[in-house]
Formats: structure tokens, sequence, C-alpha cells
């Protein structure tokens, strides 16, 4: 049992604001299809901690998982003193649906997997007594839910993000405008010399009188000095909700820029009534203004800045979808390492703190929702309404630059429903957020699908020399093409890569392996698939983004293919985040500041001889390679100016040992791998 004490009282003794407490201990679960009232009656609960999924091991296996229904149950105690308080109940994140029961009392039903929803309990709570909170929780594909189609990842079943207590005051800034902050603010004419910053703040009185406030909202910067502020008188209407917009001019703002200043103030918006807080949220703030022009591409803050990265699926071995703050932080730190600038979290609205620390390294972020690869048509209403919480719910972070609207959705004439269902998410979205861009992604690179440039920006998915074709080097005749037939388009590759298993090795360049049915995926195969492509990719500046499929091995539970039933291995990092692959290394000596050293090929410890080749990527200001202490020379250059190789070099039998050195700045560094001759 949760019994909240201590930190509420003395907050009431000190005059009650807001109380947010983390609400992911105490519960209870079970993996059974009940019907509510036998909930209610059950008793062989199991304990569990939040983030939780009933998915972490089946959906690996390759082999059947359970998606169906399960019940969660928390028992908890609000103190008698809360009662003139409002309460309620937000969580980050149920696959894919929730009913939510408190005290016998059905207070909501949210639809869909990845997004956020807060529901009132104040009318069904018992103060002083113990509340009972029942959760269903059902991850079954359904028609009129996306995704519709669970085929290409994986949606886990359970409360697999955290869950809050919010406790307010009856006059407070909503909590449940599709469980966004309540808080949301625009930009305008942003320069070095001046902004204006435009906050429009949502507030609720839940009293029968009208209520007289000031609503405050201050800017802090990075060292919590006051930059600016804005105040206003205000009489709330009783019962209902009332938007304030607030304007603020702030002079020679430090402006977010990316990886090479994530710049960030604080906003704090405070409710103010007889002299005392008794409401204030605070949001980052980052000033930015951006663009993207048909023939320079990204242009962030006046100067361009190119978008290169990955997608990122939000899954671990083992662990599912139900990660810590701590295993989000692993990967975004480890993208940031390997140098990216920009990321597409695909396909779906990923953790709060995925935006949060985005917005603190300075990636460039493509959000989307999970309207993905098969339509069906009682979906729609489930699309609006997730394009709507993820545009609320992250309106404020300086890091998103798009909303995507779908992914490798089809038709076949303009009339389409899905086609007409894309303009009104084009529509919506700039009704909600107009500064930022909308995207639509299509695959194979066809330029005419009715599905395509109903969007300010076109992404496509280009698999060439994996599912498309046997050479990777043609992805230029598509970029060459593309660019002469649609010269006014926005367009990105928002895929592009191919698979591989780091147990599988082989001398040489292999041929591609069958990407559907194929058990044998050579790592080789994928980085000679990475060296050529971004090799291209890098010379065309109008393509404004290019992004890696994917940074991690994944789930799809039903694929057989590579060697590990149920994973998709495209990813430059293995599932268990224990390995990266060389093509990881490649674009990190491409496109991290970082020093880098690296022999490729370093897991092909068993080579036949007589001769080999060797390969390096290496961003120092000068390098040596020894073989078994005689050094080779400088190699040719390969697909970069970082890459080096060695061809046809004389191998001895038995034990070889290759040791690369490098320096910068006088600092030396080694690389070393061993491998046997037969």
């Amino acid at each position: 049992m949760i019994k909240i004490f201590t930190s509420i009282v003395l907050l009431i003794t000190l005059g009650f604001c807001r109380e947010v407490q983390p609400f992911n201990n105490g519960w209870k679960f079970a993996l059974e299809n009940l019907s509510y009232s036998k909930a209610m009656k059950y008793t062989e609960w199991q304990s569990v901690s939040i983030p939780h999924t009933w998915n972490n091991k089946d959906a690996q296996s390759g082999e059947d998982y359970y998606a169906g229904t399960a019940w969660y149950k928390n028992n908890f105690v609000l103190n008698k003193e809360l009662e003139e308080k409002r309460v309620y109940i937000r969580f980050q994140g149920v696959g894919q649906v929730a009913d939510v029961y408190i005290n016998g009392k059905l207070v909501g039903i949210h639809q869909g997997a990845y997004s956020a929803f807060c529901y009132d309990l104040t009318n069904n709570i018992k103060f002083g007594e113990e509340n009972t909170l029942l959760i269903r929780a059902n991850n079954e594909e359904r028609p009129d839910i996306v995704p519709i189609n669970h085929f290409l990842f994986m949606v886990f079943g359970g409360i697999y993000r955290p869950v809050d207590l919010i406790l307010t005051n009856p006059v407070h800034i909503t909590t449940t405008d599709f469980a966004s902050s309540g808080i949301y603010i625009n930009q305008e004419n942003i320069s070095k010399k001046q902004a204006k910053i435009i906050v429009r703040t949502k507030l609720d009185n839940n009293t029968d009188q009208k209520q007289k406030i000031v609503l405050k909202t201050t800017i802090h910067d990075r060292e919590q000095n006051i930059v600016a502020n804005s105040s206003k008188s205000i009489r709330l209407n009783p019962g209902h909700h009332q938007t304030i917009q607030q304007k603020i001019l702030l002079n020679n703002p430090r402006l977010w820029h990316g990886r090479n200043d994530p710049y960030l103030y604080k906003l704090t918006v405070e409710i103010i009534q007889d002299g005392k807080i008794i409401d204030h949220v605070d949001e980052p703030l980052g000033l930015r203004s951006f663009v993207i022009d048909k023939e320079k591409g990204f242009i962030l803050n006046g100067e361009p800045y190119r978008l290169y990265g990955v997608c990122r699926h939000q899954e671990w071995q083992d662990y599912g979808s139900a990660l810590s703050d701590k295993q989000h932080q692993i990967d975004f730190d480890m993208m940031y390492e390997m140098g990216a600038t920009s990321l597409r979290l695909a396909h779906y609205q990923q953790a709060e703190y995925v935006y949060d620390y985005s917005d603190t390294l300075g990636f460039i972020i493509w959000a989307e929702i999970p309207m993905v690869r098969k339509w069906m048509g009682p979906e729609g209403p489930n699309v609006t309404q997730q394009m709507t919480e993820m545009i609320l719910q992250n309106y404020n972070h300086p890091s998103i630059f798009t909303w995507g609207m779908h992914n490798e959705v089809y038709a076949n004439s303009e009339e389409d429903a899905q086609v007409m269902l894309t303009k009104e998410l084009h529509r919506l979205s700039k009704e909600l957020d107009p500064d930022r861009y909308t995207i639509a992604t299509s695959g194979y690179g066809y330029l005419h699908r009715p599905m395509n440039y109903h969007g300010d920006l076109q992404g496509i998915n280009r698999y060439v020399g994996w599912y498309g074709g046997t050479d990777p080097s043609k992805l230029e005749d598509w970029i060459l093409n593309t660019k002469v037939e649609k010269p006014n388009v926005l367009f990105s590759i928002a895929e592009y890569g191919g698979g591989g298993n780091v147990n599988h090795q082989v001398e040489g360049l292999p041929d591609r392996p069958d990407p559907v049915n194929g058990q044998f995926f050579p790592e080789a195969y994928q980085t000679n698939m990475h060296e050529v492509q971004w090799s291209i990719i890098k010379k065309y500046p109008y393509i404004w983004g290019s992004y890696v499929w994917n940074m991690f091995d994944f789930t799809v539970p039903l694929w057989n293919r590579g060697g590990i039933p149920g994973r998709n291995h495209k990813g430059l990092v293995t599932y268990d985040r224990k390995i990266r692959k060389d093509a990881f290394y490649w674009y990190k000596a491409n496109w991290s500041k970082e020093p880098v050293l690296y022999l490729s090929n370093r897991r092909l410890t068993q080579r036949k001889g007589p001769n080999t080749d060797f390969s390096l990527y290496c961003n120092l200001d000068n390098y040596d390679l020894s073989l078994n202490g005689e050094t080779l020379g400088r190699g040719e250059t390969g697909r970069s100016a970082i890459h080096f190789i060695w061809e046809n070099i004389s191998i001895r039998k038995g034990k070889n040992r290759l040791i690369a050195t490098g320096y910068r700045d006088g600092q030396r560094f080694e690389d070393q791998i061993e491998f046997t001759v037969n």
C-alpha cells in the first residue's frame, strides 16, 4: 500500500502549490483476461513496479507472444486534509488500451500505446481511506487503433512508462488538455538581437465562484537569473477552462543552436492569489528559428546545419519497451557519441524523458505518430487523436522540428480516405502548431504515389542494395533523378541501411543476402552498404535529412531472418547494447569531432590466407598501421577522407596482430586486433 502523508502535510503547512508524486511502486499485476467484477475479487496478484510490460521475453522469442488483456491494481491512501484539492492520475504510456477504474468507477478509456493521458479522480477519491485503482490493459491488434498492423514492430503490453499522481488547488493550470502541460510557447522574429515569445496558458477554475488571480510568467537563464517576465490580473469564471495569452520580449537572447550550443532558458508560469503562489509549471525554452531550403537543406538560426542521424526504436533485449530513464539516456548518449545531429523517433511518440534529453543534447528531432504501413478505415479518429496528443504534449520542445503523419501508407487515388486523412492531419497540425513542418513518408522511392506531397516535407525510405537491387551505389542515380523530376520538393532519405549479424563473418565483400528469407547476414555486407551510401548522401546538401534504419537491433516478433528469430538486424548496435557494429564507427569517424581510430572487420578472427585486406577508420592528424611488428605504410583512401584500406596483404600462419596508432594534438591513440590463419 502507498500512503502519501509526510510530504503532503509539509506542503500544506508551507502553502500548498502543486505536488507531482511518482506512482510507480506498490502495483499488483495479473496476466488474466478478467471482467472488471472478477478483477475486483481476484487474489493471485504478483507484485511489480512500473515501468512494466508482460512481453519483455516472449516478444523476442520468435514464437507466438501474448497479445491480450492483463490487469494492474494499486491501493493507496490520501490524507483527509487534502479533501479540498484536486487529484489527477497521469500515465505516460500504456500498451495499448487502458481502462482506468477508481473505487468501482470507470473514469476513462485511453486508446493508443504511445501518448500520455490524464484523468481526474477527485470526485471518486475517499480521502483518509484506502482507494483501489484498477487498470485493464490490452495490446491486441485493432482496426480502429494505430498501428493496426503489429508486423513491423512490437506493441508491448502493459504500463510500460511512469505514472504520476498530481495534486493541485481547485484553481490551477490545466492537466487535462490532452495530458499536456497546459502551456504553449510560440516564438516570433527570433534573432540574436531580440526574441518575441508568446505564451498561452490554459487555466481551470473548479470552484463555483469567480476567482481573482495574477498570472505571472518568468524567464530564467541557465544561472537562474530572471531575464524577462510578464504579469496579468485575471478574473476566472467558475467551472470551466480559460486561455490567457502573454507576450514577452527578450533582448539579446542566446539562441539554441543544435549540438553546437543547446542553450535552454526556463519558462515558469505561476498563479498568484492573495499574494501566494497557488500553482506553477516549468517548461523548457530554447530560442531558435529554422527553415528548409530546396538547395541548401536545413537552415538553423540563419546558418546551414546538416541533418544526419538514425531512427530509433524504444526497446531493449529482455526489457522490451519498459525502459528506465537511465536506459533511454544510454541510448541517446550512444547516438550523441556517434555524432548524429538529428534523430527520427520512429514510428511513434516516445518517452517524455527522450524529448527532454534531446533538448539538452541539441538533437534535431523528427517526431511522428504510429500510422504505419497498413490502412483499413476505422482508425481515422484515433489517428487524429494521437496527432493532437503528440503535438500538445511536446509543444514546447525546441528540439522538435517536424510532425510525422504516416509511414509507408499507400493509396490508389487522390480520393481515397487515407489521402483525405493525410490532408486533414496536415490541416490539424498547422492549426495546433503553425510553427513546425509536417512530413509524410513513402517507400521504395516511387515519386508519384497519391499519398505523397500533402505535407510540407517528403520522406522517402530507400533500401537500395537491400530490398531493392544488389548495388548500393545505385542510390546516387535515384537521388539525381529525384532532384530532376521533383526540383521543388523538400525530400529526405527517411530510412536506409541493411541487416548485419555480428556473429556472421566472411572475408572479402559478400554477395547480398536474401533480406526476407535469408539466415546469413554478414556484417561485412552491412558495413559496405553504409560506406557506399553515406559517401553518396553527404555530397548532396539538398537532401535536408538522412536517417539510418536503425540505431539498435529490435524485435519483430514473428520474423525469422538473419540467424536470430524475431529480430531485425539493421541496427548499428546489437539489441543488448553490448556491441557497436563496424558501421557505427564508420559514422562516428565521419560525423563526430571525437578522435576515432578503429580497425573494421575485427570480428573476422579466422582468416584463410595467404593474403587479406585491412580497413581503418581514422579522423586523427596522422596514423600508422603495423602487422606483426612491421609497418605497412599509409593505406589507400577509401570511401571518404577518414577511410583507409590495404589490399592483398601477406599474412602468416597462426596468430597475427594488427596495430593501428595515431595522434591528435600530441595525444597517442591505439587500436589492435588479432586473427588466426589456419
